[in-house]
């Protein structure tokens, strides 16, 4: 399979997961005269929508721009790819269950809900980690010759094994207080954010932005 075409693929699931999350969103029961409450109270769907938008949106950049610098791939690769992607659909039923929990005010029903986020999004990061850990072994798949690539790969090897330990906090966070675990699950996402800067900049610092050489 040439890279173009996982990438295609990649980018299409991306995409399909993110229109999902929006499908959450439904016009309310109302009473004439009081839909501005009743949008209000979807408050918990916003939220959680705006939430994991963000993260899958972080995500797809992480993907986007890790892949552009691989010149072609194999099935060890590919199944690794699609272990990411099945991983990353995951997020849209953590999502319902959150906006659904909060709305409903239950405590038991809302450390659930945060836990299963929080599990998926460490399972999301392992297998970041485990992409890193494969391509980091197997330079002949870069567009680049290996030195530039192992300083690239030593500065940004450690960021997924850090989302893990955010996320693992975060789960035992939750079972303590779960609005503790929401803002380490926060914690998290804006965490994956700066690690896609620092990723965008070693990407640069390093030349990898080219065709090949």
């Amino acid at each position: 399979m040439k890279i173009d075409r996982l990438q295609a693929f990649s980018d299409g699931v991306f995409a399909i997961l993110l229109t999902l999350l929006v499908l959450d969103f439904k016009v309310p029961d109302y009473q004439a005269g009081h839909l501005s409450q009743a949008v209000i109270a979807q408050w918990p769907t916003l939220a959680a929508y705006v939430l994991s938008f963000f993260y899958v949106g972080t995500l797809w950049l992480f993907h986007h721009d890790y892949f552009a610098k691989i010149k072609q791939t194999n099935w060890q690769l590919n199944v690794i790819n699609l272990s990411i992607l099945f991983a990353v659909t995951l997020i849209n039923y953590p999502t319902s269950l959150l906006s659904e929990s909060i709305a409903q005010q239950n405590g038991a029903d809302i450390r659930f809900a945060f836990t299963s986020y929080a599990i998926v999004a460490l399972v999301i990061s392992a297998l970041f980690w485990v992409l890193y850990r494969y391509m980091a072994l197997h330079h002949e798949l870069m567009r680049h010759y290996e030195q530039r690539h192992e300083e690239f790969y030593q500065t940004i090897k450690n960021d997924p094994l850090r989302s893990v330990l955010i996320y693992a906090i975060a789960i035992v966070g939750i079972q303590i207080n779960s609005w503790l675990g929401a803002l380490l699950i926060l914690m998290g996402n804006i965490f994956h954010f700066i690690a896609y800067l620092r990723l965008s900049r070693s990407v640069t610092l390093y030349h990898l932005n080219g065709k090949d050489e």
